[in-house]
């Protein structure tokens, strides 16, 4: 049976799978952002990544033969308000990367392991080790270090509107990290591929109706306008389906701030986009940046005993 293996190890490599999987489909967003708005950008993840994660659950259940679990008010209650949080999150993180480069826009956004730690603490009890506590933050000083371009001062970061949106899209994502987390931990008697599946379609469902709604009762050209770019859809929708769905994997191994920390090694795959589209090659700032995120993952595996 699948929940009676030995599984605390696999939150890695649903986490790095996960990461790199997500940098492409934020990559794919902003390019269909650019061409039909924030709005019309922010809705593929969810309404195109919906049949991804039920193509994923059907096949799980055909597969295991497992039963259909219960799901609770609790469950219930953190997967919806996860859901509400992380569309106001992608729909911040695309006005930020519309206003600034790439990889700025991600030092603003990846804050968030910061975030997730505290928010783990705060609403779950989930505290890290002292050793996993200094982790985070080397990360993260990587993280702003590695995103700055050649000429870039620290000064470039202080713009306070973009580092507001940013940081608000990374708070955001946090808080929802930890509800996604909090739901899947709340359903009963199930195995881990079965609670994070459930709230993979759960959660991108409820995501699905929201914005269908949203269109429906405001205007409908943003829809309209990204239908007409579907092909970007399509493989937004099925990046971001998978994704989440390692994501939710992940969590249902270890505590959210030990995945969303150790996914900041994406930020190599991030500058190798980023730098692609300008067409040079990483400052020595940038090199010292993915040394730090490189000596906080290996911090961070270290506490975790991996």
């Amino acid at each position: 049976m699948t929940a009676n293996l030995p599984v605390s190890w696999l939150w890695i490599p649903f986490t790095l799978a996960a990461a790199t999987m997500q940098v492409f489909r934020n990559a794919t967003q902003a390019r269909l952002s650019a061409k039909v708005g924030p709005l019309g950008g922010t809705q593929a993840r969810f309404i195109f990544g919906l049949p991804m994660a039920i193509v994923l659950f059907v096949g799980y259940l055909i597969f295991s033969g497992e039963r259909l679990p219960r799901i609770g008010p609790h469950a219930l209650g953190w997967v919806v308000a996860g859901a509400v949080v992380q569309i106001f999150g992608t729909w911040l993180m695309l006005v930020v990367m519309a206003k600034r480069d790439f990889g700025v826009a991600y030092a603003y956004i990846k804050t968030e392991p910061v975030i997730v730690a505290l928010f783990g603490l705060i609403l779950l009890g989930q505290n890290l080790p002292v050793l996993g506590w200094v982790a985070v933050m080397v990360v993260t000083c990587g993280v702003v270090m590695a995103s700055l371009k050649q000429g870039d001062s620290w000064s470039s970061l202080a713009d306070w509107k973009p580092v507001l949106t940013g940081v608000g899209s990374g708070g955001l994502f946090g808080l929802a990290t930890i509800c996604f987390s909090a739901a899947i931990h709340a359903v009963p008697q199930s195995s881990f591929l079965m609670r994070s599946l459930i709230m993979l379609v759960i959660s991108l469902a409820i995501q699905t109706v929201i914005l269908l709604a949203w269109f429906a009762s405001t205007d409908m050209s943003p829809l309209r306008n990204s239908l007409r770019e579907w092909r970007l859809c399509v493989v937004a929708g099925m990046l971001g389906g998978s994704a989440t769905a390692c994501w939710f994997i992940a969590y249902s191994q270890t505590i959210a701030a030990n995945v969303r920390t150790l996914a900041l090694i994406e930020m190599p795959v991030v500058a190798l986009v980023s730098r692609g589209m300008a067409g040079r090659w990483l400052s020595r700032r940038e090199a010292v940046g993915f040394a730090l995120i490189t000596g906080g993952v290996a911090l961070l595996l270290i506490a975790h005993g991996a």
